[in-house]
């Protein structure tokens, strides 16, 4: 039987990723579980840089983790049960499927669960389904909710 100590909740900060974290806040509650909240800001970024003038762009990239990080935090403060669970928040930059296993593997995560869906739009179509990526590549349990 999994008892998890160890899970890790990947944010694009959409309502379904909210509703993944609020069930591992859940399972974190009933195992004493340490919740690990990542957002992992994705390389497209890059693709602006045929779009925009220099300064622009440097301000958007040095600009981007901070604003996540303040974003993680507010979102937090948005989910009362997280109060009585240690949860840790993350900001990496790259592919997001990849950093999400790399912050697993890092961490020593035991489950991870993730949102079946996420971004809606044209977006979801360029990034691919980080979901099902995760789920393939991940060397623990993964749980994917709706």
């Amino acid at each position: 039987m999994l008892i998890p100590t160890k899970i890790l909740v990947p944010t694009d900060f959409s309502e379904h990723s909210d509703r993944a974290f609020g069930q591992a806040l859940d399972i974190a509650k009933d195992y004493n579980a340490k919740v690990f909240l990542l957002h992992v800001i994705h390389e497209a970024l890059h693709l602006l840089d045929l779009a925009l003038p220099k300064e622009t762009l440097l301000l958007i990239k040095d600009g981007a983790i901070p604003w996540a990080r303040e974003i993680l935090q507010n979102r937090l403060g948005g989910f009362p049960k997280a109060k009585g669970v240690d949860v840790e928040t993350n900001v990496r930059k790259g592919v997001p499927s990849e950093e999400i296993l790399k912050e697993g593997k890092e961490k020593g995560i035991d489950l991870i669960v993730i949102a079946s869906l996420g971004r809606s739009g044209i977006a979801k179509y360029l990034i691919g389904s980080v979901a099902r990526n995760v789920l393939k590549g991940s060397k623990c349990p993964v749980l994917l909710t709706k």
